[in-house]
């Protein structure tokens, strides 16, 4: 019986780790969707405006979704905070995983920022240095 029960385990864990790694990624507002792999030859094979273009509001919406996460992980995070005794009082206490994952949604967004920034330049077309 126990062997059964392991071997069930590890098929389902096999099953949501493949269903997790073949996701796709999305920008709801530009109706985007990349997988992993499309995304890393885009931004590999970027060349044009337009191609930069799409990959910088790409980027902007996930910075956008990453600081919608982290606002609702703050309002987590302090709500959390209020109850630090007893046995929320053990490392790691709630309040510390909300403010870790606050904290590296924050991150993430802050990448997401410089991504979007960097190709927004690359989009637009070359100026004159001294141009005012």
């Amino acid at each position: 019986m126990n062997r059964k029960m392991f071997a069930g385990s590890i098929l389902l864990i096999a099953f949501a780790s493949g269903a997790s790694a073949q996701g796709s990624v999305s920008s709801p507002q530009t109706n985007a969707h990349y997988t992993q792999a499309q995304l890393k030859k885009l931004v590999r094979d970027a060349h044009t405006p337009e191609q930069y273009s799409a990959l910088a509001s790409y980027y902007g919406e996930r910075q956008k979704n990453y600081l919608r996460l982290a606002g609702e992980e703050k309002l987590e995070w302090e709500r959390r905070s209020r109850n630090v005794v007893g046995a929320a009082a053990k490392y790691p206490r709630p309040v510390d995983s909300a403010r870790n994952l606050y904290e590296y949604y924050m991150y993430k967004a802050s990448e997401s920022g410089m991504l979007m920034a960097k190709a927004s330049q690359l989009a637009t077309p070359d100026r004159p240095v001294n141009a005012h």
